[in-house]
């Protein structure tokens, strides 16, 4: 499970500067990098999942990555 918490972790990074550097200066680095209407369109999906899995197991993430 911290596999994918790591990987739910890496997309809402790269989702929030994606969207910090389309409100400031209007250019889409997921576009710019992978420059194909599909392929954003499926990292946009994973993005959105990962927000919602992110918002519901929040605590269970917490709890897996703390130190006992």
């Amino acid at each position: 499970m911290k596999n994918l918490d790591f990987l739910v972790t890496m997309l809402l990074i790269l989702g929030g500067i994606n969207w910090g550097l389309w409100g400031i200066f209007g250019f889409n680095l997921v576009d710019y990098v992978f420059g194909r209407v599909w392929i954003d369109r499926v990292l946009y999906f994973l993005m959105g999942v990962s927000g919602v899995y992110a918002a519901f197991c929040w605590k269970n993430m917490k709890g897996r990555w703390v130190k006992k």
